[in-house]
């Protein structure tokens, strides 16, 4: 058996309720999801979670944990794929590799803990921290929560701010321009439609867009639709870049969009895309096509990876996430003038789940 072998696995899944009713373009949610996976491991033990559904948990369970116990946790890369391996048959995309993103995550946080390494130092820095952009305006929200909420990040330094529009296309422009009022000059106001328009009805919004000096339009058609984002980006004025790619389960996601010219940024969520393994290989193949990255979600888990890439330019501070991770998670981040930094004084995530907090929310 290895020296540095994997003796255990616990997961644990919860459903932590919003702090209001949010929606978006296309959804309604009052709760989100969280599946935490404990690998442990040579006397020391690593933390991964991903924002997903407590099926995830099951996964880990019952396919994953199978193929990593008493493996060596030193030998990342393979057993990244002897979990891309075994979930073959129940489909490789979607919630299993949401599961596999946490137990990648968990390895990752365990190696470098082993190693007395915080996780970014393990990557190697090219930064010592990353912008921000404070995400959340949800079209639930009524017009002055959802002011005072932008507004307010803007007047703690975050220089960059994000809305969520599209579930009444005819308000979208009116609720935009109230935004950009209640903004301090020279803050960056972007919009996220999660793929609510159609393609003439996203290019006409564009342009009233402009008028409140939008720079980022996200997923302004569905992420499947590449000819419509390439569409786009050709019509939209020059200063709104086109942003999509939260969705992206593998490298062949990414691959299609960037071949199709459909982005000028691409979107990978840490949780989403098999972990840090995954993300590591996306931003690879996005320096390759020299597309900008900007993570998407799970803050405190994208700040380290963000930091170690040249092509990461920022990352989404979002509302529910950064919120359940100052509650759940000891060692949980703060902005700091408009960025985020990894604690370079704790070892691995530099995050210790609060597992006792977190129980009444168990499912």
């Amino acid at each position: 058996m290895p020296e540095a072998a994997i003796q255990s696995i616990d997961v644990s899944a919860y459903s932590i309720p919003t702090d209001a009713p949010e929606s978006d373009g296309t959804i309604e949610w009052n709760a989100t999801g969280l599946v935490v996976v404990k690998i442990s491991g040579a006397g020391a033990s690593g933390t991964g979670y991903s924002y997903a559904d407590k099926s995830a948990a099951g996964i880990v369970k019952n396919s994953l944990e199978p193929v990593l116990l008493r493996r060596d946790v030193f030998d990342i890369p393979a057993l990244w794929l002897s979990m891309l391996q075994a979930v073959r048959n129940i489909g490789r995309t979607g919630i299993a590799s949401m599961a596999i993103a946490a137990a990648d995550i968990a390895l990752w946080d365990l190696k470098a803990r082993l190693l007395q390494l915080p996780l970014v130092s393990l990557l190697g820095r090219v930064r010592e921290r990353i912008p921000i952009y404070g995400s959340g305006g949800f079209t639930s929200y009524s017009e002055k929560t959802l002011c005072g909420q932008l507004a307010g990040w803007a007047d703690s330094g975050i220089r960059m701010v994000k809305m969520k529009i599209g579930r009444e296309p005819a308000r979208d422009p009116e609720r935009v321009r109230a935004v950009r009022d209640a903004l301090p000059p020279g803050v960056e106001l972007f919009v996220d439609a999660n793929g609510a328009y159609m393609r003439r009805q996203a290019r006409r919004m564009a342009e009233a867009f402009a008028d409140s000096d939008v720079r980022w339009y996200e997923e302004p058609v569905s992420s499947d639709d590449l000819e419509g984002l390439r569409w786009l980006r050709d019509h939209c004025p020059p200063a709104m870049a086109i942003a999509a790619g939260e969705y992206g389960p593998d490298l062949h996601y990414f691959r299609r969009m960037l071949e199709a010219g459909a982005v000028d940024y691409l979107m990978p969520d840490v949780t989403r895309c098999a972990g840090i393994s995954g993300y590591l290989e996306i931003a690879a193949l996005a320096r390759a096509f020299d597309t900008p990255v900007s993570s998407h979600c799970a803050p405190n888990l994208s700040v380290h990876v963000g930091c170690a890439l040249s092509i990461q330019r920022h990352l989404e501070y979002f509302h529910d996430h950064a919120r359940i991770e100052q509650r759940l998670f000891e060692g949980a981040l703060r902005p700091n003038d408009g960025c985020l930094a990894p604690d370079l004084t704790r070892p691995g995530l530099g995050l210790e789940f609060k597992y006792q907090d977190a129980a009444r929310h168990a499912v």
